[in-house]
């Protein structure tokens, strides 16, 4: 059982009718040195009293427990531990403890008086005693909310470097002095993380017994929440709930009960600060969102780093106001002579900064050493966070992270890493600077939508990989209609950041961006999310939504630029009209004005692999690669068409590209293993295949190429092994273990499951029995049933056969005059 102490949840306290004991009976009187002026307030952890230090002749707080409070044993252990560890600490933003002692078997604590208001008070605009989750508080201004937040975060750093966690942040404990500095109060729920740096006695006294969570509910941290060891993130945390509700006047987890709101502490997000406060710049968000990260290993990891990232944004801040001051005209007295003569130096300095800044005549240039850029040639752009809260959205998100790598992949001079390998960390835990090491980036672009009626909010921010540093963040919002322009403004901004140079042809595509029929293009994008599941069901869903987006629009490009290549992604299926289907809509999408890469790949693949037509093929491949570099799919059969012509190196060169842009994508290793395999470099092809299978351990193409590989060294263990795998993963792939035993020379078995296989449902026909069997037959030395199956995959146009040049399987058959005619009528390249 877990149980909670904080003002909230434990001791409730009602202001009108609540009797301390012995709260009457103190006015007036002297309690040790100290006599007693006034009663200040009180709360669940004891009575705080306006009293006068005899000895000294200043002014103190006297905090006293309850006597109810008094009589239990824990609670006065954590009252002793407030002083205690708070009277370790000498800080200008930490209330300081002056005595400690004990009156009529009442223990109380001798601090100094503050004269102000909580935070709390401060935000609600009155005193209250619980965090308010409905109705509008007013937000605080933003260089008052940097200003606290770097004084409470000195504290913070201050205690946690002595080894103490207060463990209770929150506004109600932050106090703003009348003329001083914010003071961190109420250290009653600090842990020793460091008992070495208390006394001896004070050690074992500040521990936390099992099973009990300390805190205040609605800003506490996750591990806080499950009772979990804290450590100083969990004050971090705390702190940037305070922040946020200083920054929108609500709390970030809100719950009317303690259950509801631990659940949003632990699986809820925060809605979007741009909700209830647009004047809060992307980078305090940013801020925010990352002290209220779940994993502690992904928030600040000290009040330092913090400190950093808000002085650094403060003064930023205080640069724009000074620089927009300046700007404003002054009104006053005519000048004295002298004051002309100031005012005439002060006009030469500015026009000469003018110049200057503006680079005249290349007069910066010659005066001043240029700053080196920031070198930046690859990117990422992890999956937007969806701030809507409803996980029916994702497909607006990731059609927004999709349009986003789209722009940014029409820059040459940029590697841009692939959406299908980014969607792979969508949710993810792992740090920036180890997820660009694994895609091999110089920087990552994170960010966020927002989307509320008809209006879109999109806020990126570009982060330098190897130092964590954040080069750049922006909010961008538009109507629904307008957010291609907007997507294409963001990617002209990020080139601009990275000094990416664009070509004129580049800069035209980037700002030709058409406004959108919402209805359709809301169709568009949840086409596309389906598509982009390749599955069976999701290549169906997905068809049918582009079609009901040409329905809505059909004067719009996009959705059958999205048909072109859906269609042709199924084409090598069993879908006898795919390629044509692709066709057909890659030519509407071209009549409609667009241009997109994936128009030219559709072509391209239908020219390749259905009309063999190889000079068409290689033209539409190649724009599709120059039309977007970091298609990976574009690079990946255009491979397929150099291998074809016999290009070997520039194929393998090619697929490697397909690897660079796509990193985690497994299939492109499998098939560069392949080219391999067919050239003879077995090892290479082994490395690849093994390469895939680490990626995807039940790749089907990586454990085909693995076991053929090792048939073709002679390891028919190993090869009998990788395909029984295979059959078990995909039973259409048995055909595998046909070649393999017959190569092993275990031909009795291997013709028992070649029955088994021909006797078995669905059965094998068509041009794809027609290419594995042919393989099965001439393996096994029966020629004319090899050229038979040959035939029927060349009527049926099969997607893979004209590459029979190439495969080893057929080594036996290249000299038979049937080959050579099945050869010449495919037309292949020479």
């Amino acid at each position: 059982m877990i149980r909670y102490l904080s003002g909230a949840t434990i001791y409730p306290l009602a202001r009108n009718n609540l009797t301390f004991g012995v709260a009457g009976k103190m006015i007036g009187k002297t309690i040790s040195h100290y006599r007693v002026l006034e009663k200040l307030g009180g709360g669940a952890m004891g009575v705080v009293y306006k009293a006068e230090d005899t000895k000294l002749g200043r002014t103190v707080a006297l905090k006293f427990l309850p006597e109810e409070v008094a009589r239990d044993r824990e609670t006065l252990k954590r009252f002793q531990r407030e002083a205690r560890a708070a009277s370790a600490l000498n800080h200008p933003n930490i209330c300081t403890i002056h005595d400690m002692g004990e009156h009529e078997g009442q223990p109380f604590i001798v601090m100094e008086c503050l004269e102000g208001q909580t935070l709390k008070q401060r935000i609600a605009g009155e005193a209250v005693d619980e965090p308010r989750s409905a109705g509008h508080r007013p937000a605080l201004p933003l260089n008052e909310i940097l200003a606290l937040a770097m004084q409470v975060a000195d504290a913070l750093g201050a205690a946690h470097q002595k080894g103490i966690i207060h463990r209770d942040i929150k506004p109600g404990n932050i106090f703003l002095t009348e003329r001083g500095p914010a003071k961190v109060l109420d250290f009653g729920l600090a842990k020793m993380t460091r008992p070495s740096s208390l006394p001896a006695d004070a050690s074992t006294e500040l521990q936390t017994a099992a099973g009990v969570v300390a805190g205040t509910v609605h800003y506490m941290s996750p591990e806080q929440a499950l009772g979990q060891a804290v450590d100083e993130r969990t004050d971090l945390f705390s702190l940037g709930a305070v922040l946020y509700e200083m920054a929108t006047g609500r709390i970030p987890f809100p719950g009317p009960t303690v259950s509801e709101a631990i659940a949003q502490i632990l699986d809820g997000q925060p809605e979007a600060i741009a909700r209830f406060n647009y004047n809060v710049p992307p980078e305090l968000e940013r801020i925010i969102r990352k002290c209220l990260e779940k994993e502690r290993e992904n928030r600040y990891q000290s009040a330092k780093e913090l400190q950093v990232d808000l002085r650094r944004l403060k003064r930023e801040t205080e640069t724009a106001e000074v620089g927009a001051g300046s700007a404003r005209p002054r009104e006053g007295r005519a000048l004295p002579y002298r004051g002309w003569a100031v005012a005439l130096v002060g006009s030469l300095l500015v026009l000469a900064a003018v110049l200057i800044g503006l680079n005249v005549g290349g007069l910066r240039d010659r005066l001043l050493p240029r700053a080196t850029p920031t070198r930046i040639q690859s990117l990422a752009v992890l999956p937007l966070v969806n701030l809507m809260g409803d996980p029916q959205q994702d497909y607006f998100v990731d059609g927004m992270t999709e349009e986003l790598i789209t722009n940014l992949a029409k820059i040459s001079a940029l590697k841009v890493i692939s959406r299908t390998s980014m969607m792979q960390y969508k949710g993810t835990k792992k740090p920036l600077p180890q997820i660009a090491k694994e895609l091999n980036v110089d920087a990552v672009i994170e960010g966020s939508v927002l989307r509320e009626g008809g209006r879109v909010r999109i806020t990126a921010q570009l982060i330098q990989a190897a130092t964590d540093q954040h080069l750049w963040a922006e909010s961008y919002q538009r109507d629904l209609r307008s957010v291609l322009a907007m997507q294409s403004e963001i990617a002209n901004v990020i080139a601009e950041k990275v000094h990416a140079a664009l070509t004129p042809a580049e800069r035209a595509r980037l700002t030709s961006a058409r406004p959108v029929n919402p209805e359709a293009y809301e169709a568009y994008l949840k086409g596309k999310f389906y598509v982009n599941k390749m599955t069976p069901e999701g290549y169906e869903k997905g068809l049918a939504y582009l079609n009901q987006a040409i329905e809505k629009d059909p004067t719009n490009p996009l959705p059958y630029a999205g048909l072109a290549l859906g269609y042709s992604l199924i084409g090598h299926e069993r879908f006898p009209d795919a390629f044509a289907r692709a066709k057909a809509a890659a030519r509407k999408a071209e009549e409609l004005g667009e241009s997109a890469a994936e128009i030219y790949l559709a072509l391209g693949m239908t020219k390749l692999y259905s009309d063999w037509d190889f000079v068409g093929a290689e033209k539409d491949l190649r724009r599709a690669v120059e039309l977007n570099p970091s298609l990976g799919e574009a690079h990946r059969h255009y491979s397929w068409y150099l291998k074809l012509a016999g290009r070997d190196e520039e194929a393998l060169d090619e697929m490697k590209r397909a690897e660079e842009v796509e990193p985690l994508t497994p299939l492109f290793a499998a098939e560069r293993g392949w080219q391999y395999w067919w050239a003879g470099q077995h090892d290479k092809a082994i490395e690849e295949a093994r390469k895939s299978l680490e990626l995807d351990p039940n790749l089907t193409y990586g454990l085909f190429l693995l076991g053929a590989v090792y048939a073709e060294k002679g390891m028919y263990a190993e090869a009998i092994a990788a395909h029984d795998k295979l059959a078990a993963v995909d039973p259409g792939w048995r055909w595998a273990l046909v070649r393999t035993y017959a190569q092993a020379g275990r031909r009795v078995e291997a013709r028992k499951i070649l029955a088994k296989f021909l006797g078995g449902e669905p059965k094998p026909t068509g041009a794809w029995a027609g290419w594995f069997l042919a393989e099965i037959y001439t393996v096994l030395g029966e020629k004319d049933e090899a050229f038979r199956w040959l035939e029927a995959a060349y009527q049926e146009r099969h997607s893979w056969l004209p590459w029979i040049r190439d495969n080893p399987a057929y080594a036996p058959l290249r000299t038979d005059p049937r080959f050579q005619d099945l050869v010449r009528r495919m037309n292949l390249p020479p």
